[in-house]
């Protein structure tokens, strides 16, 4: 896993249990023992700045200003991530879930994405707009598709039969 991954992950999980929904920067940087833990690094000011400036950009976190301090707070597109990894951190339990797709050419780099996200999370793919994943997954994939607005052009279900089913190690 890479170290950035690590790092987003890491503030993905604090900001999901923060009591009051939202951290200031300066105790991820001050305290970083208290909310790191399993996180065995020590948090540099450069790379959390940077982490949340992608999480931010990504639609994961929203700022907002409270007197001279900056609150960073979780957006229900980042709940939805942290949803994701964690039903992929799960024990399997004999489900498949199938997102099929046909998103049309003028909506490219959206369909782009949508693969780029289904092998962030381990599916695999049948074919160029059919992708399997071992997981049960559907609600937390649907949600998603629904947040970007992808709802009409892709199916998502899920089956405990893909037994008959080649699915390619690495594609």
């Amino acid at each position: 896993m890479r170290k950035n991954s690590q790092t987003s992950d890491f503030i993905l999980q604090v900001l999901e249990k923060a009591v009051d929904g939202g951290v200031r920067i300066q105790d991820f940087i001050v305290n970083t023992e208290i909310y790191a833990k399993g996180y065995h690094r020590p948090l540099q000011k450069t790379n959390l700045s940077q982490t949340l400036r992608r999480l931010r950009l990504k639609g994961y976190i929203n700022t907002t200003r409270n007197q001279n301090q900056i609150l960073y707070k979780l957006t229900s597109l980042g709940k939805s991530e942290i949803e994701i990894r964690n039903s992929l951190a799960r024990e399997n339990h004999g489900s498949w879930t199938v997102v099929v797709f046909d998103i049309p050419e003028s909506h490219r780099k959206v369909r782009n994405v949508l693969r780029a996200r289904l092998k962030l999370w381990q599916f695999k793919p049948l074919q160029k707009s059919v992708w399997v994943n071992n997981q049960s997954m559907r609600k937390h994939i649907q949600t998603f598709i629904d947040e970007i607005g992808l709802a009409k052009w892709v199916l998502v279900f899920e089956t405990k039969d893909l037994n008959n089913v080649h699915i390619p190690d690495d594609r």
